[in-house]
């Protein structure tokens, strides 16, 4: 079992990596998914990505790991809060092209707060 959960760990890390570096280099699709309300919007979008990467790198180290994952769930039920739910409103309301597509992320904000939640216990 310990095997499965160090390849998650290291796909966790990897898609945190991923994730947030594409924040970096490809910040406009992330424009689409910005609620309106929130001021510096590309400040933002970069913040979250180096975040995001930030918290990977900390996933590495036993003793930062706990903390990190219980950042990442932080972030994600933010984002789930925050982003997701109320653009599949918003998408449902103005039917959106893409309103199935945002309906999709929101069960996958849980499964990714399951991954992360398998390493906020003391290793």
């Amino acid at each position: 079992m310990q095997i499965v959960k160090t390849i998650l760990l290291y796909l966790l890390v990897a898609f945190y990596l991923f994730m947030g570096s594409a924040h970096l280099i490809a910040p406009a699709q992330y424009y689409a998914m910005m609620p309106s309300w929130l001021p510096m919007q590309t400040i933002l979008i970069y913040l979250s990505g180096c975040i995001e990467i930030l918290l990977a790198i900390l996933l590495l180290f036993t003793k930062s790991r706990k903390n990190a994952a219980k950042a990442i769930i932080a972030m994600l039920i933010a984002f789930l809060i925050l982003i997701h739910i109320p653009q599949s409103i918003g998408y449902y309301k103005t039917e959106h092209a893409d309103f199935l597509l945002s309906i999709a992320r929101i069960p996958m904000q849980f499964l990714l707060i399951g991954w992360a939640w398998l390493f906020t216990k003391n290793q």
